[in-house]
């Protein structure tokens, strides 16, 4: 528990003093990877979702934003949506299009516009996440995991309980042959 502290607190003097910004670096990264590493839980922001209208003008307006191309599109027809995902760095974008006037994006683009629709999470066992949160008092949306975009199994937290921010957990599906 100390070493855990004392790698806190000088990423937190680091930080302050910029003029050491190579080792805020190195130990910044140390103190991330050791947190995702030794997290059961939410391990990290997987991506931000991003509802738009026209996907084929989003993805002209990232490309140009990011200087990347999309990685990958996919259409995700249980959701009645169409995704195309972006890299920036570690970090991923996905941009959520309506595929027809009953889909959730659908709704959310009506009542709020283009927009951040969701932050996503990262967990090693989505069962066990959602039964974690649930313990917790959050509402989650769908209690059992459904396949989403980006070879993921996903479940979603209500806002209302989060802040008004839509929260996505997500697992990456293993294929396990035997």
């Amino acid at each position: 528990m100390l070493q855990d502290d004392c790698k806190f607190l000088i990423v937190r003097f680091l930080v302050r003093n910029p003029d050491q910004r190579r080792i805020c670096s190195r130990e910044t990264i140390n103190f991330n990877s050791y947190l995702w590493q030794n997290s059961k839980n939410m391990r990290k922001i997987e991506h931000i979702g991003i509802a738009v209208k026209d996907i084929n003008a989003s993805n002209k307006l990232y490309e140009r934003l990011l200087g990347v191309a999309p990685y990958k599109s996919e259409a995700v027809e249980s959701e009645g949506v169409n995704t195309s995902f972006f890299l920036s760095g570690p970090n991923k974008i996905e941009l959520l299009e309506a595929t027809n006037e009953n889909s959730p994006i659908a709704k959310f683009l009506e009542k709020k516009g283009e927009g951040i629709h969701h932050i996503a999470f990262d967990v090693e066992d989505i069962v066990a996440e959602i039964a974690r949160l649930k313990e917790e008092g959050f509402t989650v949306l769908n209690e059992t995991p459904k396949i989403g975009a980006d070879n993921k199994l996903v479940a979603f937290l209500h806002p209302k309980g989060t802040g008004g921010v839509l929260i996505e957990l997500c697992q990456e599906i293993v294929d396990v042959r035997l």
